[in-house]
């Protein structure tokens, strides 16, 4: 692939082979597409622009050095998200970081306060009760909650995935997140 062939319609897999062969535009492509992808997922994980920042530039040099390890075999987004994912839970592990709790949205630190509140248990439990707790949502909630929070899709990008304002994809979130506050506490 040349600099010439890359366009909005080549695939992320296409990409992520020309970058494993060394191609620096196909990986600036990548970057450009998913930059903010990654950034928001990392601020909704620490709760802090500079280190959001941070790890979205050691997320992008992981990717870096791993592009050639992705086989297509899912999404290359959703092989991007469980990479930063790992990457910013590494970070929690490494350097003993406490997730705080964001601003008045309740972005993360609710749950993650009830997550951390179990510890002591083992993580597939944990891992079991939130998908429990997921399932129990009802659809708009699930959706709009899975879409978000979990893919990292921004407002905009759900509503013009499910129909539906930017508006109701908020209040729809804000209320999957109480429900799973809910769930999670009765089975704490």
């Amino acid at each position: 692939m040349t600099v010439k062939a890359i366009n909005n319609a080549t695939s992320d897999f296409e990409l992520a082979q020309a970058s494993a062969r060394g191609d620096m535009t196909a990986f600036e492509t990548i970057y450009e597409r998913h930059h903010r992808r990654v950034y928001s997922l990392c601020l909704r994980m620490v709760a802090n622009a500079t280190e959001a920042e941070d790890l979205t530039q050691e997320v992008f040099v992981q990717l870096f050095k791993k592009i050639g390890s992705f086989r297509g075999e899912s999404a290359f987004t959703t092989w991007l998200h469980r990479m930063t994912v790992n990457h910013v839970l590494m970070h929690f592990r490494k350097r003993g970081v406490r997730l705080e709790k964001t601003t008045e949205e309740g972005e993360i630190g609710d749950i993650q306060d009830i997550v951390q509140s179990i510890a002591e248990r083992p993580r597939f439990i944990d891992r079991i009760a939130l998908d429990k707790a997921i399932s129990e949502l009802p659809p708009g909630y699930r959706s709009v909650f899975v879409l978000h929070d979990v893919e990292g899709f921004e407002h905009e990008e759900v509503a013009d995935l499910l129909g539906v304002s930017v508006g109701t994809s908020k209040s729809q979130l804000h209320k999957a997140r109480m429900k799973l506050r809910n769930l999670l506490n009765k089975k704490i």
